[in-house]
């Protein structure tokens, strides 16, 4: 890593642990939908401040590893709750192969996953970000054969795109 990218790293890390508020809600904790889909949840502001900083605009896309544990399988399985991805490309100015953590939702037609920290491989603290996992043409939409609480998807790859608020 370069030692501008160094910095600018560090410095959201800095940004982001000084800018702590008691009070923020649990990222993930949102009311569900009908269908079993997370609702509307704004992107927390020290977030946005780190994303500026490491020039992760909104539209700014990548590609991960879904699941970090199920890397490259032809067929993923998911599960409601906590997911740690992998980046495979440089997200602004993170670098892969850096970790995503999320929350999946596999209530409705197809899976949901936001991701709300970033860790750096090469050391740091994690820094907050708003994320979303995309795939066109329905490759997020589970297989018929899921079971409750869970989403096998065809692919173990998405593309991550950053978002200023999560609908």
């Amino acid at each position: 890593m370069s030692a501008i990218r160094s910095m600018l790293v560090w410095g959201a890390a800095l940004l982001v642990t000084s800018s702590s508020c008691a009070t923020t809600p649990t990222p993930g904790d949102v009311r569900l939908r009908p269908d079993g889909t997370p609702g509307p949840e704004k992107c927390p502001e020290e977030a946005r401040k780190a994303m500026d900083y490491l020039r992760m605009f909104v539209g700014e896309a990548a590609f991960v590893v879904l699941d970090a544990n199920q890397g490259f399988v032809r067929d993923v399985t998911l599960y409601d709750g906590p997911i740690e991805s992998m980046l495979e490309d440089n997200l602004g100015l993170l670098e892969a192969p850096a970790r995503l953590y999320g929350r999946v939702w596999t209530g409705g037609p197809q899976v949901v996953i936001r991701y709300y920290e970033a860790q750096p491989v090469k050391g740091g603290n994690k820094i907050p970000i708003c994320a979303v996992a995309r795939l066109g043409l329905g490759q997020l939409r589970k297989r018929p054969d899921s079971k409750p609480g869970t989403a096998i998807l065809g692919a173990s790859n998405a593309g991550v795109f950053i978002v200023d608020e999560f609908r």
